[in-house]
């Protein structure tokens, strides 16, 4: 079990940067596709879709951030174990919705393998189940409030 958390924050580095990749290439989309004679970006909508993407991203990087220090810090078992669980979980699954969200933006362009976002996509999934699935971390964080808090 050790070795799941310590790796367990690789996996949510590997969502961040999932999430960043997502977020990139549909701002590059919406800048260049136009609609109704303006470029799609300049919507409030798609602009509130990408500020939920970015605070969702910046947010999960920082929990990954935390998770890596508390690992390069020494700590293990249950002291490293809930840490580790938040941040595989929270950014794989940041990682599925700015993933889904940016392959919205992308229409129905998105889903055609011509378009690297659809492989982002299915990306993301495969993080949600690798080194345990989310709801196996959410069990461990369960475990930990309960007996914490």
């Amino acid at each position: 079990m050790e070795a799941f958390n310590k790796s367990r924050p690789i996996i949510g580095a590997r969502g961040v940067g999932l999430a960043q990749g997502a977020i990139d290439l549909a701002v590059d989309y919406v800048r260049e596709r136009k609609a109704f004679g303006q470029s799609v970006s300049e919507f409030q909508g798609v602009q509130w879709m990408l500020a939920d993407m970015a605070m969702q991203t910046e947010a999960a990087r920082h929990l990954v951030y935390k998770a890596a220090a508390v690992v390069d810090g020494g700590a293990t078992g249950k002291e490293l174990a809930p840490i580790a669980a938040m941040a595989k979980c929270f950014a794989t699954d940041v990682a599925m919705k700015v993933a889904t969200d940016a392959l919205q933006l992308f229409g129905s362009a998105g889903i055609s393998t011509d378009n690297r976002i659809e492989q982002y996509f299915r990306d993301a999934k495969v993080l949600q189940i690798i080194e345990g699935t989310n709801q196996i971390q959410r069990n461990i964080i369960g475990k930990h409030v309960v007996n914490t808090y």
